[in-house]
């Protein structure tokens, strides 16, 4: 790939008009380029309504999303799919399409590692290389969609990477994929995971759009969470709360709280009694998931996951136990991880 083009995906409509401009080429090009890069064409080649010598100076000057299909993983128990996707650098992100009765949810990643480092997470044990760019989160949703040919019609935040340490290209992302010139995917149907960065969470209240807010809490107490998430040593449960109680204020929007079950770590009963009373009158849901295995962390799922869920419903606060899809392919939730193209070569 040629360091020099323009991943097009990274260009606002304006930008790329602007660009179009400059090539000699009057502004309906950039509609007609628009549209064709947002139904799923990858090739300008197949831009049939424009001329061919204007395609082939469009090829000079960009190229189409950056993300290659290096090997996908389909789960035999509930057809779950995990792909892996080779970046211009030859780094390799993880995303995954989950197939609910409400339609398609693709969750996707963010930045190529992690640098919160928790401990229970396949995604922070590699280390941070760095972010991802508008253009290769808008990558990820359209290599699925032109893989399965199927609609999107969720996309979460919750892979590879601290969404909020990306601030900047992961807003611009939301309204690229919101817009009806694109997607046109319902900011409500959109979903934002962060592991607790407080100034992020309060400037996402300001930017006036409905998406929805999951906050990895993981413990009850900042005793607990500073020795699964080393981010609790910044910011203290109590300044997340405070912050997640102006994002429902702003937004009218619940917030999800995400709390991963470790055995003997952060599931006994009176961590469920600690975490209810906390959320007590905040607009939230609790999301227990079962710590999934990653090798290198030596964690193991809890025997208490029903008898805790028991434990936050006396409270009245609503919460669910997370399905395991794609458990199989390793797609589940902390399983993620970042590669690299020939080391994925190899094992193939």
């Amino acid at each position: 790939m040629d360091s020099a083009l323009i991943n097009i995906y990274d260009l606002e409509f304006e930008e790329l008009k602007n660009e179009i401009l400059k090539l000699g080429e009057p502004a309906f090009r950039a509609k007609q380029v628009w549209k064709w890069i947002y139904q799923g064409t990858t090739r300008f080649d197949d831009m049939t309504d424009l001329p061919k010598a204007f395609r082939e100076r469009l090829k000079g000057v960009f190229y189409i999303g950056g993300a290659g299909i290096v090997n996908k993983f389909v789960s035999q128990k509930d057809g779950t799919r995990k792909y892996l996707l080779a970046l211009y650098d030859g780094k390799v992100v993880e995303c995954v399409l989950m197939k609910y009765h409400y339609g398609n949810s693709v969750c996707i990643s963010t930045q190529v590692g992690c640098r919160m480092g928790c401990r229970f997470c396949a995604s922070s044990q590699p280390g941070f290389d760095r972010n991802l760019s508008t253009g290769e989160m808008i990558a990820q949703v359209m290599a699925i969609r032109n893989d399965t040919e199927e609609k999107i019609s969720h996309i979460v935040l919750m892979g590879i990477g601290e969404p909020f340490d990306n601030y900047d290209n992961v807003v611009r992302f939301l309204r690229r994929m919101n817009s009806q010139n694109t997607l046109n995917i319902s900011y409500r149907k959109m979903t934002v995971s962060t592991c607790g960065l407080v100034p992020g969470i309060i400037k996402f209240s300001e930017e006036g759009f409905p998406v929805n807010l999951s906050v990895s809490l993981h413990a009850p107490n900042d005793e607990i969470r500073m020795k699964i998430m080393p981010i609790a040593k910044r910011y203290s449960i109590d300044n997340i709360l405070s912050a997640c109680n102006i994002y429902t204020q702003k937004t009218g929007r619940r917030v999800t709280f995400e709390y991963t079950l470790i055995k003997d770590v952060n599931d006994r009963n009176e961590h469920a009694e600690e975490l209810a009373r906390k959320l007590s009158g905040l607009l939230c849901h609790i999301n227990l998931i079962p710590v999934n295995s990653v090798e290198e962390t030596g964690y193991t799922k809890s025997e208490r996951v029903e008898s805790f869920r028991r434990i936050i419903e006396k409270y009245g606060i609503p919460v669910t136990v997370r399905r395991e899809l794609g458990s199989d392919i390793a797609a589940s939730c902390g399983q993620l991880r970042k590669r690299s193209v020939e080391r994925d070569r190899m094992v193939d």
